[in-house]
């Protein structure tokens, strides 16, 4: 066990570190839960009186470090991703032995780091699925029908995608599928009488779920047979290790190959193949590869499908071949990646970080232009400018999608609208208020999109006049 804590500890540290590095930045997926988390600090009801097309828990979870960015923020991430590792450990060392839980430990947290930053950083939606994900299938895995249920369930708070999860579960557990549905209902019955106490359950159908069912059908990926391959592809290549373990484990268990196809199919649900969606694919690879491995590198370590933990210890030697080969797979994620969080220690940037910067110098002009009391609108998908500024939401919208129509994933380049008849009763709330400052954080990256050329608001746009620019963005104020 002295082993265990010490490889733990180390993971951590590890993990807390790559982390802080990205303390003084904030990613895309990072901003609209952050921003909307404030807001409901503030003293709002979460779709009620904020607008949010994720389930409730991608914000909630905020409040638990005070909505706050910086050191909390990312300190907080760090928790979540030893919360997966120390998950992933007991569920491989309870099938198997200590050697496949260390594996599974390493595996999570590794991969958790050691990805597109614009991934793995930001608690968002998918990575908030991962953990919940995997003490689902724990659970029905140790026979615990209604405890896996609720876990899934929990998942559900974090990402529709958690119906995988939930008929991964039922591997397991389908001759106890009513103890099963009935946990996966509890938590979610119990967060809908909160919204209902409240005010917001009608509203949190329609952002999350009706908005998103609009978003899902509504993908800008001309060919997704073809940029699912290249994706996928490119994912195996920087989770080699994951796979090439996976494949000497499941040839001795069938339901973790069924667990990593179910798990699959969640990828491909609305052909865009994100970077972030391949987060569903992690806990049966992880799990499954961690079993592979341990057969790798110690041949003898322990033979058979998935049985009750046994104890004996290992005493095979290792396959040094075995080893070198992990290391060389793990070393194409960690050099890829790794030079990234020692250019930001070092002060440095990134390109993809260009928005951000930008969003920085906005909030910085608001701050010293305006006063006590006033109130924003940004247009575009800018929400860290709400986060930077620390300026009040002046409308229930924290970006323009519900209004435009148009989605973040293609609004720099398209103005193609979407669900115009779901989007008027937004237009006309939005013309109903008049925040202090309008920033328009889109119409300089696509000229169609600016708020000025938008003549379903021209009447209530003329209201508002130019009063600074970053490289960017337009800052506007409500004329006295």
């Amino acid at each position: 066990m002295r082993r265990t804590g010490l490889t733990l500890l180390l993971l951590a540290v590890t993990v807390t570190a790559a982390r802080l590095c990205h303390t003084n930045v904030l990613w895309a997926d990072d901003n609209l839960p952050l921003a909307a988390a404030v807001e409901v600090a503030r003293g709002k009801v979460l779709y009620r009186d904020v607008w949010f097309d994720k389930p409730a828990l991608v914000a909630w979870v905020d409040l638990l470090w005070g909505a706050r960015a910086g050191v909390l923020l990312r300190l907080a991430g760090a928790v979540y991703v030893m919360a997966v590792a120390a998950t992933a450990w007991q569920f491989a060392r309870s099938i198997w032995s200590e050697r496949e839980g260390l594996f599974a430990a390493f595996f999570a947290a590794f991969f958790l780091t050691f990805g597109l930053p614009s991934a793995v950083i930001p608690l968002a939606s998918d990575m908030l699925l991962v953990l919940p994900h995997l003490a689902a299938v724990y659970f029905a895995w140790r026979g615990r029908a209604f405890l896996s249920g609720v876990a899934a369930g929990i998942g559900l708070l974090c990402s529709a995608k958690a119906i995988f999860v939930l008929a991964a579960c039922a591997l397991w557990q389908w001759r106890q599928a009513p103890m099963l549905l009935i946990g996966f209902v509890a938590p979610n019955a119990l967060a809908l009488g909160w919204m209902w106490f409240h005010g917001s359950a009608s509203e949190y159908y329609r952002q999350a779920w009706q908005w998103g069912r609009i978003y899902a059908a509504n993908t800008f990926v001309e060919h997704p047979l073809t940029e699912g391959l290249t994706r996928t592809a490119n994912w195996i290549g920087f989770q080699a290790a994951l796979v090439v373990g996976a494949i000497f484990a499941v040839k001795r268990e069938r339901r973790l190959a069924l667990w990593i196809v179910i798990s699959l199919a969640g990828v491909i649900v609305g052909l865009r193949f994100f970077p972030r969606y391949y987060f569903l694919l992690l806990p049966p690879m992880i799990v499954a590869a961690s079993r592979g491995w341990s057969l790798l590198v110690s041949p003898a370590s322990r033979h058979g499908a998935i049985t009750p933990h046994v104890s004996a210890g290992i005493t095979a030697s290792p396959n040094k071949m075995a080893a070198l080969a992990l290391c060389t797979l793990l070393a194409v994620p960690l050099i890829r990646f790794g030079k990234g969080y020692i250019t930001l220690a070092r002060g440095g940037t990134s390109t993809d970080l260009s928005m951000d910067r930008d969003s920085r110098a906005a909030s910085e002009k608001l701050r010293a232009l305006s006063h006590p009391g006033d109130t924003l609108f940004v247009w575009g998908f800018r929400p860290d400018i709400f986060i930077d500024s620390q300026m009040p939401a002046g409308t229930r919208f924290l970006e323009s999608q519900p209004i435009s129509g148009v989605l973040a994933d293609r609004h720099l380049f398209s103005t193609v609208s979407i669900a115009p008849e779901f989007t008027a009763p937004n237009v006309r709330e939005l013309i109903a208020k008049k925040p202090t400052w309008i920033v328009d954080g889109l119409g300089l990256y696509n000229a169609p999109l600016s708020l000025s050329r938008q003549s379903a608001l021209a009447e209530w746009f003329s209201q508002y006049t130019e009063v600074a620019r970053t490289d960017f963005s337009i800052l506007y104020r409500l004329r006295q």
